[in-house]
């Protein structure tokens, strides 16, 4: 049995979901988005994803028509009417239907629509052996022209990056901003350890404030483990004693190759990273909101 799709304030089957082909979401990417987890039957940090929705909507000017105590019970629903114990959601709002011109002022009613299913991005082994990453030429977009912080629907800066690491044959990207300091990787924050620190790019040089990488920043507190935001050069990534990434999909996974390069003495998890994955086991199984 095909999955039930919340959209226009009712579940459909899914090859019933429609958008109209005037929705400004598809027309011009005018939207935004969040990517969800659940775990045990339990919505994984949906106060937050909700928090980054409302003030990435705030912030284009998209109204959302319902607020978000009703928009938290709908991403619930929608998992129950799937019984996904385990899985994911995508939350989209888009601008909703239009005309042809660019105005937003011809679209009145925003479109939610929310889809709940399984996901998996890497393999297991990955976890044990590590990604191997590539930097990219493609230059994440400057935060003076589009915050990283709106996840909003146009996604083709990721999308070229990622054609690129489709190309070499590599499991993710790194990707630097116009001043060639690391970003993030194409869908994912990205760290390095060094010394037995974890540092992160900021914020402000391009990269997403991840959920997950706030629960990093958690865990390492509770684990006595310093972090900190510093920019990074390439040159610090490949003589780094540690590097991972994080992502809602990706959770915490060690990258263990970068440019060809071994990360640490012999290419392999190092113990903050191995750490720090253990803890993040432990820490989504009795956090988030749940369904039943």
């Amino acid at each position: 049995m095909g999955r039930k799709i919340y959209i226009e304030g009712k579940f459909v089957p899914e090859d019933e979901a429609r958008v109209s082909v005037f929705d400004h979401g598809l027309l011009y990417g005018d939207g935004v988005f969040e990517g969800i987890r659940v775990y045990n039957r339990r919505v994984f940090m949906l106060d937050a994803h909700l928090k980054r929705l409302y003030n990435g909507a705030k912030v284009i000017r998209l109204d959302i028509p319902v607020t978000p105590d009703e928009l938290k019970e709908k991403v619930c629903e929608t998992v129950r009417v799937n019984d996904i114990s385990d899985g994911y959601v995508r939350l989209v709002v888009t601008r909703g239907k239009g005309d042809l011109g660019l105005s937003p002022s011809k679209c009145s009613d925003p479109n939610i629509i929310i889809i709940a299913d399984t996901i998996k991005i890497y393999p297991d082994e990955v976890y044990h052996k590590g990604l191997k990453l590539v930097t990219v030429s493609t230059r994440r977009n400057n935060p003076d022209s589009l915050s990283p912080q709106i996840k909003s629907l146009n996604y083709l800066n990721h999308i070229l990056a990622h054609l690129e690491v489709l190309h070499a044959g590599a499991d993710e990207g790194l990707v630097l901003n116009d001043n060639g300091f690391v970003t993030e990787c194409v869908v994912d924050n990205f760290y390095i350890v060094l010394d037995g620190a974890v540092i992160t790019p900021p914020t402000n040089s391009g990269a997403l404030n991840g959920i997950t990488r706030m629960v990093v920043f958690q865990l390492c507190r509770d684990l006595g483990i310093e972090i900190r935001e510093e920019q990074l050069s390439l040159v610090e990534c490949y003589t780094a004693d540690e590097c991972f990434l994080t992502g809602t999909a990706a959770e915490i996974a060690p990258v263990t190759f970068i440019d060809d390069r071994p990360i640490g003495p012999d290419g392999t998890p190092g113990p903050v990273t191995i750490k720090l994955m253990e803890a993040f086991k432990e820490f989504r199984e009795n956090h988030g909101t749940p369904i039943d």
